[in-house]
């Protein structure tokens, strides 16, 4: 759950008449003069590639399931499920330090359809070479770091996809659309997985996931992304901390990037485990059975759904920085509320008010990035963006969840809730609080319709930002 976002007008992007997109205004969805914007109803690329990604959003999700559970079918052990995650995890931050510098350097449509494409073949190898040979748990821990690099790959490049499809009006709309996507998916996809595990069984699961990966790869055979321009070529390092380098020293380079940075660094200390403490709450200290978690948590899902339709008013209207610093003090007062509320409609409500917060400032956020990021660095500027903040998630996740052992969750809800208010509260003393960020004058992105920089090599060679260079 992240977002785009910014001003600056073709930063780096080697034009002069600030456009970032290659498309033609002859394509029917330009701004320019006599065109009339059309909107995200009639962009067929955007369309086909949000149902494409929807599909596979339900089977990712299905695995999250199915995978634990034929590990546990395998090993019959909680610690197997555990080191599942572990591998997953590891693997994930390991290579966010340099996907973004392979994103940015080579055809970002070509490279995601490769990912899908080998997300197909690995997890549709499970069934087969399981009916072969029998159960092999050393082929679960290969294929989950596999794909979890090749995942990795995908949703770096797959931020970079969204300006290139949409014009700059529609894109905090467009992460809302695929947000609420993302969020049905994950509300049907246990359900679904749960029939296909009982029915098929397991490994055929996961079959079925990588076969929605398929449905991904030729989704993205019928689209084309915007022309990328071509940046001016600078000396830059090879070795992997220069890669991480050049995306973190444009974060902190920019007025608004590197207080967000900073503060969503800590909001997900602080938020990372909260799934956790709801549970512990609901079943250790209120003794409800694990339906009614499963009620909460269902319900919680309708706060994703309302935040993805309702960020593209807010945000025109109250503008980002409004937006980020309400959606965090709305999570702070849920975070405190679920922690000392013995009803469980209430926890249930203020479950859902705590998703609808994160989710807001996910898409906020990661349309701020989309907007003032040039095009040949958007790539390194996420990956440096997800590793930082999302490192702090585990240590924090195991802070919560140990206080919370020992002092019960009102007392640690109640001081997550205050940080998240505090967090809030310090965004008003930065420059986001006049964060009222939004398209770039001129077109930044096209439709994607007229330019086909997707079929060939990535124009774009990728170098160091300067310091006027904003993400």
């Amino acid at each position: 759950m992240t977002s785009r976002n910014g001003t600056p007008d073709g930063a780096g992007r080697g034009r002069t008449d600030g456009r970032r997109g290659g498309s033609s205004p002859k394509s029917g969805t330009g701004t320019g003069t006599g065109i009339r914007r059309r909107g995200l109803l009639h962009n067929r690329p955007f369309t086909v590639f949000w149902l494409g990604q929807a599909l596979s959003v339900l089977g990712g999700s299905v695995s999250l399931l199915a995978l634990p559970l034929l590990v546990l079918h395998v090993t019959g052990s909680v610690v197997g499920m555990g080191l599942i995650t572990a591998v997953a995890g590891v693997f994930s931050i390991a290579t966010g330090t340099f996907a973004g510098h392979v994103v940015d350097r080579v055809d970002r449509r070509r490279l995601m359809i490769g990912c899908d494409l080998a997300r197909a073949v690995l997890l549709g190898s499970v069934p087969l070479l399981w009916s072969l040979g029998g159960p092999r748990i050393w082929l679960l821990y290969v294929v989950t770091a596999l794909v979890s690099v090749l995942k990795t790959f995908f949703d770096v490049a797959y931020v970079t996809a969204v300006p290139a499809l949409v014009e700059p009006e529609d894109l905090v709309t467009a992460n809302g659309r695929l947000m609420g996507t993302f969020a049905l998916g994950t509300i049907l996809g246990p359900v679904v997985a749960g029939f296909l595990v009982a029915g098929v069984g397991a490994d055929w699961a996961l079959a079925l996931d990588g076969a929605s990966f398929l449905v991904s790869a030729v989704s993205l055979g019928w689209v084309r992304f915007a022309v990328r321009e071509r940046a001016e070529r600078k000396p830059e390092g090879t070795s992997l901390r220069e890669v991480f380098v050049v995306g973190f020293r444009f974060l902190w380079a920019h007025a608004l990037l590197r207080p967000l940075t900073v503060m969503l660094t800590l909001l997900t200390f602080v938020t990372v485990g909260a799934t956790d403490l709801l549970i512990f709450r609901l079943q250790s200290e209120l003794g409800r059975d694990a339906a009614t978690v499963g009620y909460v948590i269902a319900v919680s899902g309708a706060g994703v759904v309302c935040a993805s339709f309702a960020a593209g008013p807010l945000r025109r209207t109250l503008g980002f920085g409004t937006c980020w610093t309400g959606s965090t003090a709305l999570i702070g007062v849920a975070v405190a509320a679920i922690g000392v509320s013995r009803s469980v409609p209430v926890i249930a409500a203020m479950a859902a008010v705590f998703m609808f917060g994160l989710t807001l400032g996910g898409i906020c956020s990661m349309t701020l990035r989309q907007e003032v990021t040039p095009d040949h660095l958007l790539g390194r500027v996420t990956s440096a963006f997800w590793t930082v903040h999302n490192a702090s998630g585990p240590v924090g996740a195991a802070v919560l969840t140990a206080l919370a052992a020992r002092h019960g969750v009102p007392p640690v809800s109640l001081a997550a809730g205050a940080m998240c208010l505090l967090i809030a509260g310090s965004g008003l003393l930065t420059p986001m609080r006049g964060g009222r960020t939004g398209p770039p004058r001129g077109r930044v992105a096209g439709s994607g319709r007229g330019s086909r920089s997707g079929s060939g090599p990535a124009a774009a060679e990728p170098g160091e930002p300067s310091a006027t260079e904003r993400r």
